[in-house]
């Protein structure tokens, strides 16, 4: 049975993505059976870089079902895995220029280590969202047309 890929849906639509990023993620044992099974959540997450490491705050991930009185704390601070040149140049980038660190999605490798795909990424305005909804639905209404044109 392959592993679920959880997504932040929201994060596309509330910033603009410059970078993404790959880090490794320190769990705990019933921790990643709850991410296997799909049991997690990334909306409201966000990373930032503390005393030279980066952690990952705001990620509920429910606790197993099946677990005893060592199950996780759900939205426990959790510390994400990069070389050290890349925290640091992350941080100087978060620090100065506006960005935040958003976590776009949780997934697994093919060694089967649970890896998050971070995005440098600055917040979008309300204008661009709805110039991004816009676009979008334009965009739809085009293939439609396409679609019916095509029966035809």
């Amino acid at each position: 049975m392959p592993a679920k890929t959880i997504t932040n849906r929201k994060a596309r639509h509330e910033y603009h993505i410059e970078e993404t990023y790959e880090a490794g993620i320190a769990l705990t044992g019933t921790e990643i059976k709850s991410i296997r099974a799909g049991k997690a959540n990334l909306q409201d997450s966000y990373a930032r870089v503390e005393n030279g490491e980066l952690v990952l705050y705001n990620m509920h991930i429910s606790p197993y079902e099946q677990g005893n009185r060592f199950n996780h704390e759900p939205k426990r601070p959790r510390k994400l895995l990069m070389h050290k040149r890349e925290i640091m140049r992350l941080f100087g980038q978060t620090r100065e220029k506006g960005f935040s660190l958003i976590p776009l999605k949780i997934y697994f490798n093919n060694k089967g280590w649970a890896k998050v795909e971070l995005a440098l990424a600055r917040g979008k305005k309300k204008f661009d969202k709805r110039e991004d909804i816009i676009a979008r639905d334009a965009k739809r209404e085009m293939d439609r047309a396409m679609k019916n044109r095509n029966r035809q």
